[in-house]
């Protein structure tokens, strides 16, 4: 007897995969601190945005979380989002296994200081981030279909602004706080410049991404297939 589920859309598995690839990849960059220019000064970040190298990488969360949501309704972005919970733990004992094994005598073999210094410098931030993550990421779903009921549907970029605007700023406190100043050696004063510039800097992606949520959103519903018609309308 065959299997008359329809298979999930190459725009469901994508969403995904995005999800959980940048997911992954803001943990094993955070540790780098980027400083972008300003052509003014700003209250509390000065002359220039610092923020960690994830920032980007960890926008696209939202960016998929947003579509994904829209697009499959709650309760299968609440999956997707312990999904990528679990995948962060997948990542600790993947990178730990790898560091603690025996390496090879080899000419050109890396420096294993570095390697672990580089690597390893990740746990603090995935225990930074695991802490950011199951508040922020599960507010923005909330806060997401709570804004979408409201308005009954309507004002898509209310909900992908407002949702992503609020957890974004939860995840930047409770990220920098952790693995930066708890279990990290930034100052406070430093702590709080690093919140504003990634906040400002998330902020700005969640606006600048808008109009690609619409055009997602619109490409999986205009489809005409039985496929897309299945998995196009939320709960």
């Amino acid at each position: 007897m065959s299997d008359a589920r329809p298979a999930p859309s190459p725009v469901q598995v994508g969403l995904i995969g995005l999800f959980v690839t940048a997911i992954v990849t803001a943990q094993v960059t955070a540790s780098k601190l980027l400083s972008f220019g300003l052509p003014f000064e700003l209250p509390l970040v000065g002359g220039a945005l610092v923020l960690p190298g994830a920032a980007l990488a960890y926008a696209l969360t939202f960016f998929a979380s947003d579509c994904y949501s829209e697009l499959y309704g709650r309760k299968a972005a609440t999956v997707v989002v312990n999904v990528g919970f679990a995948m962060n733990f997948v990542l600790l004992v993947l990178v730990w296994s790898t560091i603690e094994a025996p390496a090879a005598s080899i000419p050109g073999q890396i420096d294993l200081a570095a390697f672990r210094s580089v690597l390893g410098s990740s746990t603090s931030i995935v225990v930074a981030s695991l802490s950011a993550y199951l508040v922020s990421q599960n507010w923005d779903v909330f806060a997401f279909h709570w804004i979408r009921d409201y308005t009954d549907g309507e004002y898509l970029w209310l909900r992908n602004i407002g949702s992503t605007a609020t957890s974004q700023l939860i995840d930047t406190v409770i990220f920098i706080l952790v693995g930066f100043v708890l279990l990290g050696s930034t100052s406070p004063s430093d702590a709080v410049a690093l919140i504003a510039g990634q906040y400002l800097f998330k902020l700005l992606v969640a606006v600048v991404d808008t109009p690609f949520v619409y055009a997602v959103v619109a490409a999986v519903r205009s489809r005409k297939t039985a496929s897309a018609t299945a998995y196009s309308r939320p709960e």
